[in-house]
């Protein structure tokens, strides 16, 4: 006499199948974390030698030798040049040597750089027996200390950007592409709100520019969720997978918000040219502490990804409308007893069925 199917079995497969998701998720964060977090070493950080004459020169080439590829030094004539290249964020330290000798850094760019550099030059004073003074000129904001409170700043909009992919793609999947485009809008608004917020009067990790801070934010935040939405046509459940390797392990540790690309692997040091949590993080740099200096480029890699979201969800309201004029051709011929066909081909119109939109909506709550 046969059995029926084994309800725990069933069960088994079921939950081993999702299990590839965390799994894939705990590769792709280790991978990206530990791989360019771990050992941070600088390579190429541009360190300038105030002064002329062969005692610079010579200091400048012992410096050089001994980094191994680990400095740019170079010379510069006097001390306002150096500072014009620390502002300007071409370079990262200035050591003006003598009996007194003096480091000029630019904390605001980034504080684990300003500490790299203070550690070689505090060895190149010890060895003159002089103290070394250190002076700081782009300090941060009083409410962010350590210069990477705009780093958690990313974390926070980019968060409430990709989990609200989720939820719309699943739960509104029903809706046209252009009122998940206009909610996206609104979504992403409300976010870049929250986060000026965070940067401002609550946490005052910004003392000024607010203002800059928010559009800046909401150009990342809405191309996150446009991108999202229109992947989420494609990639369907495992959309969360996919938005968390673009705007979390490839997006984070690129952004330069912990260390900058001079300290990191190439790989993440190439990223940081073009991905978009460096244009928010270095946009909000150059913005509040520079001048502006750099922020044309960095609003640009923002815009180039809020464009390909555009281009994305109108490529993807495209197919779903080519799917919807298929289901209905399909609905239309089959016989008029087969209406549990006709209701299954009506729920999968957008490719998508009510069993999956459960499983994302889970799995993006638990992320």
């Amino acid at each position: 006499m046969s059995s029926g199917p084994n309800p725990t079995a069933g069960a088994l497969r079921h939950v081993l199948g999702h299990l590839l998701t965390p799994l894939l998720m705990c590769l792709g964060m280790g991978l990206a974390y530990l791989g360019a977090f771990h050992a941070p070493e600088p390579h190429d950080l541009r360190v300038d030698i105030v002064g002329s004459g062969p005692t610079t020169q010579v200091l400048a080439q012992t410096l050089q030798d001994k980094a191994a590829g680990g400095l740019d030094v170079r010379t510069v004539p006097d001390r306002a040049t150096a500072a014009t290249a620390l502002t300007r964020q071409d370079s990262y330290g200035a050591y003006i040597p003598g009996d007194h000798p003096e480091l000029l850094v630019a904390s605001a760019s980034s504080d684990t750089s300003a500490m790299a550099v203070e550690k070689v030059f505090t060895r190149v004073a010890a060895g003159q027996d002089a103290p070394l003074k250190v002076t700081d000129l782009a300090p941060t904001a009083s409410g962010d200390p350590t210069g990477q409170g705009v780093f958690f700043l990313l974390v926070a909009v980019s968060i409430g950007a990709y989990a609200s992919v989720a939820v719309i793609g699943a739960a509104g999947a029903a809706l046209p592409m252009r009122v998940r485009a206009l909610l996206a809008a609104g979504i992403s608004l409300a976010v870049s709100l929250i986060g000026t917020l965070f940067a401002g009067p609550v946490f005052h990790l910004v003392d000024h520019g607010l203002a800059g801070v928010w559009a800046l934010s909401w150009l990342y935040a809405a191309g996150i969720l446009l991108i999202g939405i229109g992947l989420h046509t494609y990639l369907r459940r495992w959309t969360t997978l996919g938005v968390m390797v673009l705007f979390v392990m490839l997006n984070f540790t690129s952004s330069g918000g912990i260390y900058r690309p001079e300290l990191q692997p190439g790989f993440f040091g190439s990223l940081h040219a073009f991905w978009n949590g460096a244009g928010l993080v270095e946009g909000i740099r150059g913005h509040v502490y520079f001048d502006g200096h750099g922020l044309g480029g960095n609003v640009l890699v923002l815009a180039l990804w809020f464009l390909a979201g555009v281009l994305l969800v109108t490529l993807a309201g495209r197919t779903e409308a080519r799917r919807t004029a298929l289901t209905a051709a399909r609905t239309a011929t089959a016989p008029v007893h087969g209406q549990p066909e006709r209701k299954k081909a009506a729920g999968a119109a957008h490719g998508y069925t009510t069993e999956e939109k459960e499983e994302e909506m889970e799995e993006a709550v638990a992320v």
